[in-house]
């Protein structure tokens, strides 16, 4: 059961980060589960952010890490289980 909700949070994760720029375009149903994500990620991004800078690619471009560091956590959680 705990692999089930760990690939439910890694899929999620993975929406969540595409629908990011998009939310206020979505529908009012997909908008709710967004809404569910958002409130489970936030707040993980938040604690983490302080410690994860974002990582400069070039002039004007960098990448995320916090997103990238729960994605590892996440596949460390679902091999240990």
């Amino acid at each position: 059961m705990f692999k089930i909700f760990i690939y439910i949070l890694i899929i999620g994760l993975f929406l969540y980060s595409k629908l990011l720029p998009h939310k206020d375009k979505l529908d009012l149903k997909y908008k709710k589960i967004f809404d569910f994500f958002n409130a489970i990620f936030t707040p993980i991004f938040k604690f983490f952010t302080p410690i994860f800078k974002p990582m400069q690619l070039g002039i004007g471009l960098s990448v995320d890490l916090t997103q990238i560091v729960l994605l590892i956590i996440l596949l460390i959680l679902l091999n240990l289980f």
